[in-house]
């Protein structure tokens, strides 16, 4: 019965709503006896009662302490001042009806209920069952002594022993409830640690698979592309770079994808990096749009959006059968959009091999790990358009 709170949690929970659950059901009691005895003097006017009624209010004085504040020497507070005054209850209530009443008459029974209903400090059930056991005791004697000084009957009070016995059976079920919990908390942490684990690695396999894809076929479709004899100087530094990222990890590096500043302009984006790379490979880009939309998304977002872009175009020259590629760049509100449009032969998706990882886990993967959606148009025939949505940094000039 841990409520689904974390172990180190839920005691305190549970102590304090069995607390307050006790304190309510105190209240209603009290309220309940002081009712009666208003109803009981309204039908017999020459019954001096009121006096009873009066030494209850003490006792919901010291309940609102209790509720309030709950510490051991209120509670404490609460039983001495209960027992006072369930004692002048009594007095001053069986003294009007001299050897007719009887201790266990439902007037009576009212406040012990009230005074068993303690609630109690702490968030040890031993300690509560012991708060209850307390006040019932106490309840009892009180009663026990009014009544023998004014000569009323004394008789077992059957209703506030049960009320006792449901209390103390409720907070055994919780200990016991409780212990199961402790008892199970270290196979929880080790399966939390465990999915935990299991996450991270689907994340890194996720991001190695596209990098690799980024990286390694992305330069072999360059080479490819190149004319016979050395490699341009510049596409060789860029090998150079991408396999000192790929040996140096910083590509394990988990970044923020809503954390950062803006982009200052598209001329320092890395979708224009993207698209220059595309064009290098012999890849005819028409652009278009708004393209200073860009500055607001954060680096994460836009070297994903960049990334890709650059793929979809990649998949353009490999699979479409064409040279040419529309871009076109726009913003809304909340969010920053591309789409790649082809001409091409295009595909269905679904029908697409395992072993084609592009699409999969370097434009879908990329972009939902930053929070953006991609959707997909193409049908055998009559080209691809892909719409890759990020969320922007900047919403109606105001930074998220």
């Amino acid at each position: 019965m841990s409520l689904g709170l974390p172990g180190h949690l839920a005691p305190h929970s549970e102590s304090r709503a069995f607390a307050r659950a006790s304190h309510v059901i105190a209240l209603v009691c009290l309220l309940a006896a002081i009712t009666l005895l208003l109803m009981l003097q309204e039908a017999s006017p020459g019954v001096i009662l009121w006096p009873s009624a009066l030494a209850l209010l003490p006792m919901i004085a010291a309940l609102w302490a209790v509720e309030r504040y709950r510490t051991w020497y209120l509670t404490a507070a609460y039983l001495i001042v209960g027992t006072a005054s369930i004692y002048w209850f009594v007095l001053a209530g069986t003294a009007q009806f001299p050897g007719t009443g009887v201790t266990d008459s439902y007037v009576l029974t009212l406040p012990k209920i009230a005074l068993i209903m303690v609630g109690g400090s702490g968030t040890g059930v031993v300690r509560m069952i012991g708060w209850c056991l307390l006040g019932g005791v106490l309840g009892e004697a009180a009663t026990i002594a009014a009544a023998t000084q004014t000569g009323a009957s004394f008789a077992l009070d059957v209703t506030a022993l049960s009320v006792l016995a449901v209390a103390v059976v409720v907070l055994a079920i919780i200990g016991i409830s409780r212990e199961r919990v402790r008892l199970a908390q270290p196979s929880l942490a080790r399966a939390a640690r465990d999915e935990h684990l299991s996450d991270i690695r689907r994340r890194i396999e996720g991001r190695a698979a596209a990098m690799m894809h980024d990286t390694v076929l992305g330069h072999l479709a360059s080479i490819a592309a190149e004319p016979d004899g050395p490699l341009r100087d510049d596409l060789q530094l860029r090998i150079d770079l991408d396999l000192e990222m790929l040996v140096g990890q910083e590509w394990l590096v988990d970044g923020d994808p809503a954390g950062g500043e803006a982009n200052t302009s598209w001329v320092a984006s890395r979708m224009l990096r993207a698209i220059d790379d595309a064009r290098d490979l012999g890849l005819g880009v028409a652009l278009s749009g708004d393209l200073a939309c860009v500055a607001r998304l954060t680096p994460a977002r836009d070297a994903a959006m960049a990334l890709a872009t650059k793929q979809c175009l990649v998949n353009v020259l490999k699979h479409a059968g064409v040279d040419d590629a529309e871009v076109v760049v726009y913003g809304s509100a909340t969010e920053v959009t591309v789409m790649i449009i082809d001409a091409g032969r295009g595909f269905t998706e679904r029908e697409t091999s395992i072993d084609r990882l592009g699409l999969r886990q370097s434009v879908r993967r990329r972009i939902e790990s930053v929070g953006g959606r991609v959707q997909v148009w193409s049908t055998p025939g009559t080209g691809t358009s892909v719409l890759i949505r990020v969320p922007a940094l900047i919403v109606a000039g105001v930074e998220r």
